[in-house]
This record gives C-alpha cells, structure tokens and sequence, in this order.
C-alpha cells in the first residue's frame, strides 16, 4: 500500500497542478506575461481590441518585417489594432540579446512603438501558456510554431481568428482584409 501510494502520489499531485494551471489563464487576457522591461502584464489592457500577436527575432532573414508591423500598428492603431512581440529565442538562437538589447534594437533601428513582450518559448516542453492557448491541441490552429515572425490574429471577443505563418508580410493582403475585417466586426 505504501508502495503504490508513493507511486500514485506523485501522478496525482503532477495531474492536480496541470488541470490547476489549464483553468488560472481562463481567458488569452489572464495569462500572466512580462513586458519588455520585465514588468507583470497581461494581455487585459487590450481586452476588445484586435491583437496581432507575433513571435520576433532580432539576428533573422524575416526581421525587416519589423518595419511592416510598425506600418500597420500605426496604420489601424486608431482603429483598434494592436500589435504585439514576442521575442523568442527557439529557431537558430536568432534572439540571443537580453530584453534591453532587444528593445534597443527594435526602438533604434524599427522605430518599433507596438508593445514588446519579454522573451519566451512558443514550442516545447516549456512552452509558455499564451502559446499553448494560441497553438495548443484546443486551438481552431493547432500545431507548432515554424519560424519566427508567426502572427496570430486576435478579434475583439479575445477568439483566434487566423495564424500566418512567417513568409506572410504585414502588408499582404490576406493579412490586410483579416485585419479590416476584424476591426469592422461588432
């Protein structure tokens, strides 16, 4: 009995700690995240805007689309856009700096405005629970995050509306009508 209570135990408390944690973030608003700086934050300040959620990298052949994000955040901003980075360090170490270098860079060399979030992991075992939601098994988009510069379009209700992957630019157009269509819904 002892035996199999040490056994059974430790399942017990790892699957109690797994389904606590599945319910914390109930909404994409409530997970707990670190912005740029390293502050707390969550996505709740943007509740009922539409958000563009991009995993970034400083040292990558997609990097200029930074200056395509700043585009069109500037560009819908009054309308309810907000973009959001994600710097992650996961595809051939392409964001090795710290959450200053990184914000050096983007501000001095993009002119980057858009929030910027602190590093984390969007694959893996130590994929951070905004990815989770975004790219888990219960997303209507599921499956791993390819490269850097994967957008996520959020609506106003905080539901996944679309995922494109790296190779689609800021400006293109099937992104371009996903956003206007976004900013027009009710």
């Amino acid at each position: 009995m002892v035996a199999a209570m040490k056994t059974i135990l430790p399942l017990l408390v790892a699957f109690m700690t797994a389904a606590l944690s599945m319910h914390a973030a109930e909404s994409l608003y409530d997970i707990p995240l670190k912005d740029i700086d390293g502050k707390d934050a969550t996505l709740k300040t943007y509740q009922g805007k539409v958000l563009l959620i991009v995993n970034v990298a400083s040292k990558c052949g997609f990097t200029k689309q930074y200056t395509g994000l700043e585009a069109i955040y500037k560009k819908y901003e009054g309308q309810g856009l907000v973009v959001c980075g994600f710097p992650c360090n996961q595809f051939a170490h392409q964001e090795p700096g710290t959450e200053a270098d990184i914000k050096e860079f983007c501000t001095s060399k993009y002119n980057v405005t858009f929030p910027m979030f602190s590093k984390l992991e969007v694959n893996g075992a130590n994929r951070h629970s905004l990815y989770n939601l975004l790219a888990g098994k219960t997303s209507p988009f599921p499956g791993d995050i390819k490269w850097n510069f994967s957008k996520f379009l959020i609506g106003k209700d905080g539901k996944i509306i679309a995922r494109f992957e790296s190779k689609v630019k800021p400006d293109a157009e099937e992104l371009t009508k996903a956003i206007e269509a976004a900013l027009a819904a009710k």
